[in-house]
């Protein structure tokens, strides 16, 4: 988008191995001195904040990265279509969002490969190449599967925990000043797109003009990773 930085590359383009030093690695921050953020938005089991939130980044010229699920592009691929429209990578957060420490190397292959199927079913296109775990669980090992599989682990410097809802005593404010308190150079940022499962708060898409505004006060820009892949 217009007014973006130039981005950091973190160069994994889709016909080649993962770099030896993307390997065991789950990043949780992007190497850097200069001042820039990396929001992320998980999606798995509701859009309720999807159309908020993809407006907030089209009113502040901002860019973002999504991490969806397979099931989330079944169900919801308007969704999915509308954040690669506004300009928003999609990368991969599994097929059904299982701990993946739980499952074999072959099961976790499988989770790689029918996300990617069912966004490129939906979009034409199938997911970047950075993945997110679901719950943040994994192994070294299950990083090298998910590495072997041609993905970079991408974890997150803060967890908004706006997932958590005005039921586990969260507000927006909660939200902007958690995240604003843990900027640095480099931080990548959590926040999910759907509501709270019993209370309906949409905690995250309700904070991100205050989160944007309050980083950017800081002097912070924004970057996505829409040049991973060539």
């Amino acid at each position: 988008m217009a007014g973006s930085p130039a981005p950091l590359v973190i160069n994994v383009p889709s016909t080649w191995g993962v770099p030896a030093q993307w390997r065991g690695v789950d990043l949780e921050r992007i190497q850097t001195t200069s001042p820039v953020v990396a929001l992320t938005f998980d999606a798995g089991a509701s859009a309720a904040g999807v159309a908020s939130i993809l407006n907030t980044l089209a009113r502040y010229d901002v860019d973002a990265t999504f991490f969806v699920t397979g099931a989330f592009a079944r169900t919801y691929p308007d969704a999915v279509k509308a954040m690669m429209a506004g300009g928003h990578p999609v990368g991969n957060h599994s097929d059904t969002h299982p701990d993946f420490t739980t499952l074999t190397n072959a099961q976790i292959v499988s989770e790689l490969t029918a996300a990617d199927s069912a966004v490129r079913t939906v979009t034409g296109r199938g997911t970047i190449p950075l993945f997110r775990f679901p719950f943040g669980a994994r192994t070294a090992a299950d990083i090298a599967v998910v590495n072997d599989a041609g993905y970079v682990a991408f974890r997150w410097t803060v967890d908004s925990l706006g997932w958590q809802g005005t039921s586990g005593g969260r507000t927006a404010e909660f939200v902007r000043d958690r995240v604003l308190a843990a900027a640095t150079p480099g931080e990548i940022v959590l926040m999910h797109v759907g509501a709270h499962p019993t209370d309906g708060s949409t905690l995250d898409a309700d904070a991100l003009p205050s989160v944007i505004e309050g980083l950017r006060a800081r002097g912070y820009q924004f970057i996505s990773f829409s040049s991973l892949v060539p």
